[in-house]
């Protein structure tokens, strides 16, 4: 059957009470008179008003408990659902040497693992029946506890977050299986060149003896006990050493009541951690290469980094923007990707250190035959860089990316209350309460001239530590149509890093050499 269609729609007819009210709806909604107005051809040529934000006060969100901790409280009543976060002073920088592990253990035990009154199964059970999510874990300067759940459920949850922080249980097959899905980990860890690259880039970067280079083994994760994970919690889980983070559905006074009851009373003394060592020892100019059987070498370019407090540091975020940090507006894009075609991202990343100097590091991956040339082209424009000014438009580029995304910092409760409470936990409040506020401002101020300078002073292509993963053989032919050479971008000698055991991380034996033709 052929079904007719009409030729053109019917006419909409607009009631009268509604056609009376047009105008003013449309006045409402500010549409504008003029719908003759030309569009732009291209976007750029868009024209927006002037962006006018200015960030939350921390001071409006910040109270002091009496037990010790600082707490950040940011209500929002959109959704009847509280989450809160607390930051602990502890991680894998306080290990004994040969239990590296440890830290991460305990905290991915702490919720994992039950607590005194509930096991480990009843605890998911019980957090569930309430819809509740309940997280914990330990990095390397950093732990963190997180609880989210509907906020009629809050007395009930606080006192479940009361037992996880006190009296976790650390339930005995629990342990077990973290211990045998982290062996399998360390058994894949050579599976995938990134992996490789990631734990040598530590060792050049901060030093093999390093705490934070230090990378468990077979041997530590055998020997960690349900008796470790209690005494390192008890060091490290107390008050004193907690920031605290909440936002959602409460009323800010009867929320700090509560949390003065969860952190009253605590059943043992805890201590102060330490400071965090900084004695970095990072590895001299040189290539260092790791010989590995993919089609494509991945290569990070290494030189030492900076404090984020350091004076220069603002010239710094803009001149690695334009760098390698803007994505495709930087420079190495353009030259490594789109102009060469040897890589399908390249960048760099310059940021700054909180408990000791970050590295710069630029990096990318190309086909084994042409990583010589790819890194050659790197090294060319970080020198250019570090000669030659920037333009007008890349450092307004640079400016505009930073100033005009600023406000999705702030754009949820949440994220108030994180920010802060990760400013208090590392000192930066103390030293600059209005940090965010000025932020924008101080941005506006860097000139061209300061870019410069700050690329002249960190950028030395000659004292790079360049890191290479991938097939040797390949990568050390270099490729017929150019004449860069992988073992001549810097003055230093070559040297071949040995494939590690991936449970002992003990060197391996070389592999037979090839025979030759």
């Amino acid at each position: 059957m052929v079904v007719s269609m009409p030729t053109r729609l019917p006419a909409c007819r607009i009631p009268a009470r509604l056609a009376a009210l047009l105008p003013a709806i449309l006045l409402a909604l500010r549409l504008p008179a003029d719908t003759t107005a030309p569009i732009p051809v291209r976007p750029e040529a868009l024209k927006f008003p002037p962006l006018s934000y200015e960030p939350p006060d921390p001071r409006d969100h910040r109270v002091v408990l009496k037990a010790g901790p600082v707490a950040y409280l940011v209500p929002d009543r959109e959704l009847p659902l509280v989450t809160i976060s607390l930051l602990v002073r502890t991680g894998a920088y306080l290990e004994p040497e040969g239990s590296e592990g440890l830290a991460a253990f305990t905290g991915a035990l702490l919720v994992r693992g039950g607590t005194e009154s509930r096991t480990a199964e009843a605890l998911d059970e019980r957090l569930a029946f309430l819809a509740a999510q309940m997280s914990s874990s330990i990095g390397d300067d950093l732990g963190t506890v997180s609880l989210n759940l509907l906020s009629k459920d809050l007395p009930e949850g606080m006192a479940i977050l009361r037992e996880v922080l006190t009296r976790p249980r650390f339930q005995a097959d629990k342990l077990e299986l973290q211990r045998q899905q982290t062996l399998q980990a360390l058994q894949q860890r050579n599976d995938d060149a990134s992996s490789i690259e990631a734990r040598e880039l530590e060792n050049l970067s901060l030093g093999s003896g390093f705490w934070a280079a230090r990378q468990p083994t077979s041997r530590s994760i055998g020997s960690i006990r349900r008796e470790d994970l209690q005494a390192f919690h008890r060091r490290c889980f107390h008050p004193s050493n907690l920031v605290v983070a909440v936002s959602g559905d409460f009323d800010r006074d009867v929320l700090k009541q509560t949390l003065e009851r969860l952190f009253a009373d605590w059943p043992f003394p805890g201590e102060k951690p330490p400071a965090i060592p900084a004695d970095l020892k990072p590895a001299g100019p040189g290539v260092y290469l790791v010989d590995k059987d993919v089609p494509q070498g991945r290569v990070s370019i290494l030189l030492p980094g900076v404090m984020r407090d350091d004076p220069d540091y603002l010239a710094i975020l803009l001149m690695n923007d334009i760098l390698g940090g803007g994505g495709f507006t930087s420079r190495l894009m353009n030259r490594v990707r789109s102009d060469e075609g040897l890589a399908y991202s390249a960048g760099s990343s310059f940021p700054g250190g909180v408990w000791y100097p970050s590295t710069f590091r630029a990096g990318f991956q190309s086909k084994s035959r042409t990583v010589a040339y790819a890194t050659s082209i790197v090294l060319e424009e970080m020198k250019r860089m570090a000669t030659g000014p920037v333009t007008d438009e890349e450092i307004q580029t640079a400016k505009r990316s930073f100033i005009d995304s600023f406000p999705e910092n702030f754009n949820t409760k949440a994220k108030v209350a994180g920010i802060f409470a990760r400013e208090e936990f590392t000192g930066r409040f103390a030293k600059a309460p209005d940090f965010w506020k000025v932020f924008r401002q101080r941005l506006e101020k860097v000139g061209r001239e300061d870019v410069q300078r700050v690329a002249a002073r960190h950028l030395h292509p000659d004292r790079v530590a360049i890191l290479v993963v991938g097939n040797r053989e390949e990568i050390l032919k270099g490729h017929p149509d150019y004449p860069a050479s992988l073992e001549k971008l810097v003055p230093a000698p070559l040297t071949v890093l040995p494939m590690r055991d991936p449970l002992t991380l003990e060197p391996k034996s070389p592999p037979p050499a090839k025979p030759s033709n």
